[in-house]
């Protein structure tokens, strides 16, 4: 053992069988954490995913403790198990957390809705997106705190993410009627729960995206409040913006809900 292979262990991944173990348990080790690794980035979001990156947890933990196996083979069981734990918490704790933490706030985020998975790149220019691109967004009024939710008169939206099309962007024009909403004027299908009257002048900075939401309802709660409730979601600041779905993701097509 030395301090240079002890550091190298603990901060990657597989490498300790590599330093201390034998031939075999070298290249099992390596295939295994680049197996994983492929998974991981192949099942984003998915549970096929979540349980490769845990098995990749699990050769970098092994891999650490095999390492340092000389400096306990004296030690009871207890002293070891104790060992082990701890390796668990400091890996987990100092690399694979704010990595994870890293990769989700700034470079990739997937979204489950409706079973699908769809995986969000977080460093994608706000000026570049246009009517048709679909985005995600937080929702609400990004000038409030939601906390962990939001209430409109006898309705109550809880804070998440929304992802859809742009429909309308600055300086548009979108209109409500009986039976159509119009964007400058050129008419489209009414959209479940759009108001049938009333008009939206969307200010700099804005887009009309309309949110598709699970409703459960308790009582007799007024159809104008649902859609007036609703308006405010569609109205999206660029502040909310979260960052713009890959049209695919490796071999897989993500498609549009």
């Amino acid at each position: 053992m030395s301090f240079g292979g002890l550091l190298a262990a603990f901060l990657v991944p597989g490498l300790g069988f590599q330093m201390q173990g034998t031939k075999i348990w070298r290249k099992a080790a390596l295939l295994g954490c680049g197996l994983m690794l492929l998974v991981f980035i192949a099942g984003f979001g998915y549970p096929i995913g979540n349980f490769a990156f845990g098995l990749l947890i699990a050769i970098h933990v092994t891999g650490f403790v095999y390492y340092c196996s000389p400096f306990f083979r004296q030690e009871n069981l207890e002293f070891r198990l104790i060992f082990t734990l701890l390796a668990v918490i400091g890996i987990g704790l100092l690399i694979y957390l704010p990595a994870r933490n890293l990769v989700l706030q700034h470079w990739l985020l997937p979204l489950s809705i409706n079973g699908q998975v769809f995986v969000v790149q977080r460093q994608f220019p706000v000026a570049a997106i246009q009517r048709g691109d679909w985005i995600a967004y937080r929702l609400g009024d990004d000038n409030s705190s939601w906390g962990s939710g939001w209430a409109h008169g006898t309705v109550y939206v809880r804070s998440g993410l929304g992802l859809g099309p742009v429909l309308a962007a600055a300086g548009d024009r979108v209109g409500f009627s009986t039976n159509k909403f119009t964007i400058n004027g050129i008419a489209h299908a009414l959209m479940p729960h759009m108001p049938r009257s009333g008009e939206v002048i969307l200010r700099e900075k804005q887009w009309f995206v309309w949110p598709e939401l699970g409703i459960n309802g308790n009582g007799n709660t007024p159809e104008d409040t649902v859609s007036a409730m609703m308006l405010q979601l569609a109205v999206v600041s660029e502040n909310n913006f979260v960052g713009k779905p890959f049209k695919q993701w490796l071999w897989r097509r993500q498609m549009t809900p």
